[in-house]
């Protein structure tokens, strides 16, 4: 009887045991139709919006919250007070506090009902705070529809109109976007000009506007023939109502959306042979007509390498569009200044191009792991622009270690003291230049360092794997170190550990050899602990590898495969050790630790060793 009652009690709380285990991985679902009427006299729009909201959580919502990220851009706004408080970002400083009424720029929501029911708002800066009229239960669907009234501000940081090379605009965060809820809660971050973090959906937009602006947008036009301006091969006029066209586009399973509108665009376009159509968005003139005639043919290969080594990308259109402040990633299309040398187009392209991986597929959330983000990215980067010299399509010598200037740079900052942890909320780094050295330079050597551990085959298949895994989820640092562990069978918490939440530095040094007794001492200087490979040249002439693996790792990389070195492990060093003694086999040369610098070791000058006669 008491195995009976045993086995229908779990066959009862299985489920539930079940969910609780999986909890942390449900994820929101969003449809968004929107339509806008844009005057671009006076630099305004009034939007229409239709969200179908999904509740997958296991929780109850009474409340939701929006961003109004054009709100940022007027005095006083958080974004310009934050100028003030804490190291300033010299693309805004004063800038926003100097906007006229007719320069600023806001979004102003006049109604917003709930499956017909109206709703209780208020507008706190860039956030929308809404009180729903009933409360979304597990599982259950919502309708929301919203109307609001825009205007585009002076391009100051991403967003606005008429950027330095004269793009009329720029239209990046111009839609109120409904916040994320995870198993983390709500992230009604106010908009201080840094990351984002949003729900994966489908978006249909119509954006209606004066017949001679060309539009590039995320998504796939849905009426071509209706716009021409390049998107239709069709001698049919373009269908023009009241001195307006209106573009229709749909983009299924994103979480952003953004375009960019010029009437002197020339939109050109290029097929890879995966397939994908690439368009192009510029203004032709003597700085970029050259330069963006011959990115095409660059791109493609770009395309070509990146879906081998970093997962296919999974979209049949990708948008180059000028505009902007710099570059900036969204779904199908970036923005990007295009008045450049042709070595900073094709880096610019490149790196806002494999943000399709790292945040636009791979969509963590950038405000608490911008490292994962921004520095994942600058991590293929470097890798792609290495091989496009390598295939002549960039001048310039490839290298052996394309991630070699981020780590010189790194250490030397790293010794500065002004280092903050990568743990840090991407919006309350205290300065730009940590934030900045944090998320894209220490983001990259995380990876780098991660190759060397666990070794190249196992960090190449593991990144394929990490994609295949997580791709249109929102994985976070656990999830990515936990494909890495599987792939290489080793255990890395620690690395994680120690790079994501400490400043540690690793210095390992060559302290002591006893040529009689042939012992050879390192000692670990450095408060991070790391494994080491180790050179040894011997007094014979022949040279040997040494992988000094660390206990906590629970086992060792494979063996490298060099040509004239041999290649053996040695026993564990234990973290909590400073030194470690190495008996040789021959008499000794010299040794040298990382010979390949595949780690940030801060003090070099320590890292080698000759016996003298």
């Amino acid at each position: 009887m008491q195995l009976k009652l045993s086995y229908f009690l779990l066959l009862f709380f299985a489920p539930f045991f079940l969910q609780a285990q999986a909890a942390d991985r449900w994820q929101q679902a969003i449809d968004y139709k929107m339509e806008i009427d844009f005057d671009v006299k006076k630099h305004q729009y009034k939007g229409n919006q239709v969200i179908v909201y999904t509740n997958n959580s296991p929780d109850t919502l009474n409340r939701v919250f929006y961003h109004l990220y054009f709100n940022a851009f007027q005095p006083g706004s958080q974004m310009d007070m934050r100028q003030y408080n804490v190291d300033s970002d010299r693309r805004v400083g004063t800038r926003i506090s100097k906007l006229g009424p007719d320069e600023l720029g806001y979004q102003k929501v006049s109604s917003l009902m709930q499956d017909g029911k109206p709703t209780k708002y208020e507008t706190v800066g860039t956030i929308l705070e809404v009180a729903l009229a009933e409360p979304i239960l597990p599982g259950a669907k919502t309708t929301l529809v919203m109307k609001w009234d825009a205007q585009v501000p002076l391009q100051i940081r991403r967003s606005g109109r008429m950027n330095k090379e004269g793009i009329d605009y720029s239209m990046a965060q111009w839609y109120p976007k409904l916040s994320e809820y995870d198993y983390q809660g709500w992230h009604a971050n106010p908009y201080i000009g840094r990351e984002f973090h949003g729900v994966w959906g489908d978006f249909d937009v119509k954006i209606s506007i004066d017949k001679d602006y060309v539009v590039g947008a995320t998504g796939y036009i849905q009426n071509p023939n209706d716009v021409g301006h390049g998107y239709s091969k069709s001698k049919k006029m373009p269908v023009v109502k009241d001195g307006k066209i209106t573009y229709h586009f749909k983009a299924p399973n994103v979480h952003d959306f953004v375009w960019g509108a010029d009437p002197d665009y020339k939109h050109t376009t290029r097929k890879t042979k995966s397939g994908v159509l690439m368009r192009f968005f510029y203004q032709e003139n003597k700085k970029t007509k050259e330069n963006w005639e011959m990115l095409p043919e660059v791109m493609e290969e770009v395309f070509a390498y990146a879906n081998k080594n970093f997962g296919q990308y999974p979209y049949e259109v990708y948008s180059f569009i000028q505009g902007g402040d710099g570059g900036m990633e969204y779904p199908m299309a970036t923005l990007i200044t295009g008045e450049r040398v042709f070595p900073s187009l094709v880096g610019v392209s490149v790196h806002e191009l494999m943000h399709s991986w790292y945040q636009m597929v791979l969509g963590t959330n950038e405000s608490l792991y911008p490292w994962m983000d921004e520095g994942f990215t600058s991590y293929a980067s470097n890798e792609i622009m290495n091989h496009l010299r390598k295939k002549n399509k960039l001048q310039g010598e490839a290298v052996e270690n394309p991630q070699a200037r981020d780590f010189l740079g790194f250490a030397f900052f790293a010794k500065s003291g002004a280092e903050e942890p990568l743990s840090t909320h991407a919006d309350h780094y205290m300065s730009n230049r940590a934030y900045g050295v944090g998320s894209y330079t220490k983001g990259s050597i995380f990876m780098a360092q991660l190759k060397y551990i666990i070794g190249e085959e196992a960090f190449r298949k593991g990144i394929l794997r990490y994609y295949d895994t997580w791709k249109f989820k929102h994985p976070n640092p656990n999830d990515f170190i936990r494909v890495m562990e599987k792939e290489s069978g080793l255990e890395l918490d620690w690395y994680k550990e120690y790079m994501v939440n400490t400043t540690h530095t690793i210095d390992y040094a060559v302290e002591d050899y006893n040529q009689s007794s042939r012992t050879l001492t390192l000692k670990r200087e450095g408060m991070m602990p790391m494994p080491i490979d180790l050179l040894i040249t011997y007094q014979d002439g022949t040279k040997e590898m040494i992988n000094i693996p660390m206990a906590i790792m629970r086992g060792a990389k494979p063996a490298m495969k060099m040509d004239n070195v041999s290649y053996m492990t040695a026993p564990d060093w234990g973290w909590t050790n400073p030194l470690y003694e190495l008996q040789l086999r021959k008499p000794m040369a010299s040794a040298e630790i990382d010979p390949n610098r595949g780690m940030v070791d801060v003090e070099l000058d320590n890292n080698t060793f000759e016996v003298r006669e």
